[in-house]
């Protein structure tokens, strides 16, 4: 004899496991705010790597300015005025150390140029005190500023 199986007309429904499109919605804009907090991190930090080479360079370039200042420390104010291409480092002249801090300017500015954008060098000389000093300003553009960096030096054997 077959046993007849009893239907049960009110038994639940199996039980339907997974996520709904409201949760799967819910979970995508969490994921897609995540990843622009991400890509705005990577954008903060290309451009804190960019000033941060920069400013480097600046440093660099202020320190070149430094020791050729301190290398021909008899110009005097000459490294404050405008420089020139003497051909004193290379082509075998003997230069006057105010045809040398010509040059020097010289050479410093093609740096500036070449390494930091609009970026210039500065140097005022200061005979009124003990010993005199230089004030090397170096400055270039930043997206939105003007960036420098700046270094007074004593200047010894005047």
């Amino acid at each position: 004899m077959l046993a007849r199986v009893k239907q049960n007309r009110c038994a639940k429904p199996a039980r339907i496991e997974g996520f709904t499109l409201i949760e799967v919605l819910i979970a995508l804009v969490i994921m897609s705010v995540g990843m622009l907090g991400i890509a705005g991190l990577y954008v903060h930090s290309m451009q804190a790597g960019r000033t941060s080479m920069l400013r480097h360079h600046a440093i660099t370039l202020a320190g070149d300015v430094a020791d050729r200042i301190r290398a021909n420390p008899r110009a005097g104010a000459v490294y404050a005025l405008a420089g020139a291409n003497n051909n004193c480092v290379a082509g075998g002249i003997d230069c006057t150390p105010a045809e040398m801090a010509g040059n020097d300017i010289f050479i410093w500015n093609q740096q500036a140029a070449a390494t930091l954008p609009n970026g210039n060098v500065v140097v005022v000389f200061d005979n009124g005190v003990v010993p005199p000093t230089y004030q090397i300003t170096v400055s270039w553009t930043e997206p939105g500023e003007v960036m420098s960096y700046a270094v007074t030096i004593p200047v010894f054997g005047i």
